[in-house]
């Protein structure tokens, strides 16, 4: 099995929990690097990796394949133009980039070098996303006409310390939480005709939008995407309806809290959910009315970092790509200007 050697941008919040123990675990991949630019975290967990103090040492090594950008939104795109210029396949976090021509010319760039360019949109792996599309592909609710999905969470304070609470950094909730929502939204469903979208900030002395509500607009199915850090009793996190039944999904998927906790992906059971979380389904099929609780998929994070190895050993896209990344920064562009304007703003 051929190895791609990896430098990672940063070791903060989604480096530790999400693309070190994925890549550590995964056979294809050996991370060579780590970017740290005071601190040694890294250490504990992969004594066998580099922690090096400038991105430089990352870009300019010849034996590194891909580069992970998982540094503030701001930095994404100056630090993958500079990764694609060095001729390395790209990982970005998301948010891809803040704004569509700064997307657009990433884009460019990588078709230049040929290389792969790919966003981190791990939430499509979640169980309770893959059983959304399940029940949508095999028509268990008839005709959908009515798709909602919710990412709340409640923290009434102001982190102070986090770069995501402050103006300066270009971003807010509608970048991160709602790049997940819109791309999920958009995998289902493909572009919308237009949005309308509410953005605000509720919480005492915020510095940036901690709740929105989005309606995609599309002729057959309405789509409403909403997310507020003021939620300290969840609803349901999907509401599915159709013309034959309605499905109503709980709580979220596992697989975080593992990796917070220090599990591995590669252990047992991994990403299955509890019972007491698994969606309810209440529908006709086949002319049988079924109403009960039906098992939720197990989420499989792993699959992003197992596609984007065979998509680079095999020289094909990813399965999630650059231009797709692209079009949820289109969806959140259209989503400020509908807000600042109370207009739907139609593509």
């Amino acid at each position: 099995m051929k190895t791609i050697n990896v430098g990672l941008a940063s070791y903060g919040m989604s480096g530790e929990i999400f693309h070190a123990p994925l890549l550590h675990v995964h056979k294809g991949f050996n991370i060579v690097k780590i970017l740290e630019r005071t601190k040694n975290k890294s250490r504990d967990r992969y004594p066998d990796t580099n922690i090096v103090r400038s991105y430089g040492e990352i870009t300019d090594d010849k034996d590194i394949d891909l580069i992970v950008i998982n540094t503030p939104d701001k930095e994404h795109y100056q630090m993958a133009l500079q990764a694609i210029e060095a001729g390395k396949h790209v990982v970005v976090e998301k948010p891809f980039t803040l704004n569509v021509q700064e997307a657009d010319e990433l884009i460019a760039a990588s078709a230049k070098t040929g290389k792969l360019l790919s966003v981190f949109q791990n939430r499509r792996w979640d169980g309770d996303f893959l059983t959304v599309q399940k029940i949508i592909s095999e028509g268990l609710l008839g005709r959908l006409v009515e798709y909602e999905a919710h990412f709340d969470r409640f923290r009434n304070y102001i982190r102070h310390e986090s770069w995501k609470e402050h103006a300066a950094s270009n971003t807010g909730t509608i970048y991160n939480l709602g790049s997940h929502l819109i791309d999920q939204a958009l995998v289902l469903f493909g572009l919308p005709e237009s949005v309308f979208s509410d953005i605000r900030m509720l919480r005492t002395g915020t510095e940036v939008d901690d709740s929105f509500t989005l309606l995609l607009l599309y002729p057959e199915v309405k789509v409403t995407l909403k997310a507020s850090y003021l939620v300290r009793e969840p609803g349901p996190r999907y509401y599915l309806y159709g013309t034959h039944g309605s499905f109503l999904k709980w709580g979220i998927d596992p697989q975080e809290d593992e990796l917070k906790s220090g599990k591995w992906s590669s252990e047992p059971d991994w990403g299955k959910e509890n019972e007491e979380n698994w969606g309810i389904l209440n529908t006709e099929i086949n002319e049988l009315h079924y109403n009960g609780m039906i098992e939720t998929l197990p989420g499989n994070y792993m699959a992003y970092y197992d596609d984007i190895y065979v998509a680079i050993i095999n020289n094909r896209k990813p399965a999630v790509t650059a231009e797709q990344g692209r079009d949820v920064i289109r969806v959140i562009e259209a989503a400020k200007e509908s807000s600042k304007t109370g207009k739907a703003i139609k593509f």
